[in-house]
């Protein structure tokens, strides 16, 4: 039999009889029965306690009442846990003892030995009903033969509610091997792919992350204001003061090339928004109205609005047939139209304040828009339900992660704040660094499982935190005036581009790229 006080590893921090076990375990959860049988063989040990498997033994063979003293003679264990045991266990024999006709049997075995342990009153309940009503519960119909596979699914029942060392967890070492590649994972500020092996320790080099000047952008003929990378990373939209959008066609060499200038805009086009199959595209007028096109040929397809509708913000439903637009006017509110212009809902009113700006998360459930400069409104668009949050400070701009869990608000006391659309934050969390007083400023997430924010900036330099720090994790130099916007490529997790007043977009990329190296 192993030593059981032998500790491995540099700390002679594992018991290696316990690492042993947890071996075995996982020999068996993977299928290799043999390897484990022989492991246990060798080493004198099992992946299951002495006592647990005279546990298991005594359910398989219906011995209750051998089972129960087993049970009550475990040390260890806290009252609770005990009474979880005990109650599992009666339960399958009440159930046995009402299907072998014996009902007087279960009733005193509810009255005298279930009824006094500390399990929860409603699932006392439970099994008396099940006694007094077998049709209406099912108990009536119940075959036989499943009660050995019953009995099986209870030694699983009890394997999870009886403590180690009695029984082991499952998958144990599979979770502590998780456990140490995630903490390697949390640990790694640039973690930016999604591929980690066992054979060496987890880190990504800065010189992976996006941080170079690829590619200066110059077809625009005035500032610069929006940015924004395609839903499947291939193509890239940007909008200017020009009054023109353009569509950027992404190239393998993690370059990009112009594919359609967008014209018909009578002002500076502010906004600009993927449907989430990238079909098409809106743009949006400053104080002006929304255009659709197709993304494939470039053409334009309808217009949303008139000139009485002063559009601020418009997004997609992830349907792509659905899009809602907000006014910075507050008689005309929030529009939801479909793609042939139908009008489908408005939210308007004589309480309803200025839309700033506004998201849709992409499982489609919740709107968020910003309302009068400080308020956050989070609307569920099947139950009406609204939660409103105030920030002490104007909101400029908002931006949603990729898995719709997290949203950002660039404020203008130079702090960014991350709020979780569930609700359950009491206290968002901020970001500061970059400059903003006066401008509209727009952030993003970024990289593997958004864990990345990035972030315009007044002094020209684009900031990046990774989202665990409140402190910029990269500041990126290269623009000339404000920075107004910033996308990062949602399946190239290497590419990053910024919109700015000096009218170009910058295109950022690993350092040891090719082009970067070229300069």
């Amino acid at each position: 039999m192993e030593d059981s006080v032998t500790k491995l590893g540099e700390k002679r921090l594992i018991m290696k009889h316990e690492l042993v076990r947890v071996i075995i375990q996982c020999l068996y959860s993977l299928g290799y029965g043999k390897s484990a049988a022989c492991l246990e063989s060798e080493s004198g040990l099992s992946c299951k306690s002495a006592e647990f498997e005279t546990i298991e033994s005594q359910v398989l063979d219906a011995k209750w009442d051998e089972c129960i003293v087993s049970i009550n003679g475990l040390k260890g264990l806290t009252d609770e846990t005990r009474a979880s045991a005990l109650f599992l266990v009666l339960k399958q024999c009440l159930l046995e003892c009402l299907k072998n006709g014996d009902d007087s049997a279960a009733l005193e075995m509810l009255r005298k030995q279930i009824a006094g342990l500390k399990v929860g009153k409603e699932n006392i309940h439970r099994l008396a009903y099940e006694i007094v009503s077998p049709k209406d519960s099912g108990l009536d119909n119940f075959d036989n033969g499943l009660i050995p596979n019953l009995r099986k699914e209870l030694v699983i029942e009890l394997e999870n509610v009886l403590p180690p060392p009695i029984t082991l967890p499952q998958r144990r070492l599979e979770y502590l091997v998780e456990m140490a590649v995630s903490s390697q994972i949390d640990s790694c500020i640039y973690h930016s792919f999604s591929a980690v092996s066992l054979y060496e320790d987890h880190h990504c080099d800065r010189a992976q992350f996006p941080t170079k000047t690829i590619q200066i952008l110059s077809n625009h003929g005035n500032e610069v204001w929006y940015v924004q990378f395609s839903n499947n990373g291939e193509y890239l939209a940007s909008s200017s003061s020009d009054c023109s959008a353009i569509i950027w066609k992404v190239l393998p060499d993690g370059k990009v090339a112009q594919k359609y200038t967008l014209l018909g805009h009578k002002k500076p086009v502010s906004f600009v928004a993927w449907s989430p199959d990238d079909t098409m595209l809106l743009t949006c007028g400053n104080l002006e109205v929304v255009k659709l096109w197709d993304v494939e040929t470039g053409t334009f397809k309808r217009t949303y609005g008139n000139d009485g509708f002063i559009v601020s913000s418009c997004a997609w439903f992830p349907d792509s047939r659905r899009i809602v637009c907000g006014s910075s006017d507050p008689e005309n509110g929030i529009y939801m139209w479909d793609c042939e212009g139908n009008e489908i809902k408005v939210w308007k009113g004589m309480r309803m304040p200025k839309v700033l700006d506004l998201a849709v998360t992409p499982d489609g459930e919740n709107l968020i828009s910003i309302f009068a400069d400080k308020e956050i409104r989070i609307l569920n668009v099947g139950t009406n339900a609204e939660r409103v949050i105030a920030e002490e400070h104007p909101i400029t701009s908002l931006s949603v992660s990729g898995d719709g869990k997290f949203f950002i608000v660039n404020l203008n006391s130079q702090e960014i704040h991350m709020w979780d659309v569930a609700g359950t934050w009491l206290k968002p969390s901020k970001y500061n660094g970059h400059k903003q007083h006066k401008y509209v400023i727009r952030s993003c997430f970024g990289g593997l499982d958004s864990t990345f924010i990035a972030s315009g900036s007044e002094d020209s330099m684009v900031y990046i935190w990774n989202r665990k720090s409140c402190n910029p994790l990269e500041i990126l130099s290269g623009h000339l005036m404000t920075v107004n916007c910033v996308s990062w490529n949602p399946t190239r997790h290497q590419m990053l581009a910024s919109a700015s007043d000096d009218q170009t977009i910058r295109i950022w990329g690993p350092s040891l790229s090719k082009q970067a190296a070229k300069g």
